[in-house]
């Protein structure tokens, strides 16, 4: 697998892997003390942008084995339910799966995912709210999308397609940086979120600490371990409180439609996110 894509991209070494692995792993922990870089810096050289592709390309290459997802998937439709330790194998496919889908939003020249490549991830989480829920009809609906997009020819058209993807330059990444805050400045003037919005805002919160995670584990440095922190505390608090609704709504106490307002605490960082962003 690894010698396709090596002709274009660069490898890393096994130890830059394990600091984005344990990057990522800690997205939704919570560090009460970790402040904003002042400034926070945007610029971005055109080598870093296609180191950070290859090393998110790598990550996933590396950690997602296609026979290994389809025997999860087969054993979810056969109702057996995953073991403790699958669930963790799941989640961590999952998350570089959705580590891999940020970086050809951020680096690639069309600023979108690859729509099959999205699809996938997109029923990945579905299965595995499923799953959790105990909602057999949902596994069994799920799981067979997901059993056809992990199919031989799909997955090798996808991997191309991952390969072959065109960058963007700095200047065109650090304006879609500044686009992508100035939509989360937007979308903070409400005072209650449905569902999707929260997801929204989420999605654009999740997006940046994928970025630092895979800047600071190339290369450790103070500003992007602070920025990867920040936004991971507000990344952990939404998770915790998105994976609230979903349970409501599956259980039935509360539609996932039905607009809330967002906790103090998150509001508060991503209100100084935004303040200090050099929008």
């Amino acid at each position: 697998m690894n010698g396709i894509s090596g002709l274009r991209w660069q490898r890393f070494p096994k130890e830059t892997l394990r600091r984005l692995f344990d990057a990522v792993d800690t997205d939704d922990v919570v560090d009460a003390h970790v402040e904003l870089p002042d400034p926070i810096v945007l610029a971005c050289p055109d080598e870093w942008i296609e180191r950070c592709y290859a090393l998110c390309l790598q990550f996933w290459e590396d950690g997602v084995k296609r026979g290994e997802m389809l025997l999860l998937v087969e054993k979810l439709l056969r109702n057996e339910g995953l073991s403790a330790d699958e669930r963790i194998q799941y989640k961590n496919i999952r998350a570089r799966y959705k580590h891999l889908r940020f970086a050809q939003r951020l680096y690639g020249k069309r600023h979108r995912s690859g729509f099959v490549f999205d699809l996938t991830t997109r029923v990945m989480g579905h299965l595995q709210d499923a799953f959790r829920g105990g909602k057999r009809g949902a596994v069994v609906r799920h799981g067979l999308k997901l059993k056809l997009l992990l199919s031989r020819p799909v997955w090798r058209m996808v991997r191309r397609g991952l390969i072959d993807i065109e960058l963007d330059n700095e200047a065109g990444f650090v304006g879609h940086q500044r686009a992508e805050l100035g939509r989360l400045k937007k979308v903070m003037g409400r005072t209650m979120f449905a569902g999707h919005q929260f997801h929204t805002v989420r999605k654009i919160v999740s997006m940046q600490v994928s970025y630092y995670d895979t800047v600071r584990s190339i290369e450790p440095n103070e500003h992007a371990f602070r920025m990867s922190r920040f936004l991971a505390a507000i990344n952990g608090l939404m998770g915790a409180r998105h994976d609230e609704m979903v349970a409501d709504s599956f259980s039935g106490r509360r539609n996932y439609r039905t607009p809330t307002p967002l906790a103090t605490q998150t509001r508060t960082r991503l209100e100084s996110l935004i303040a200090h962003y050099p929008l």
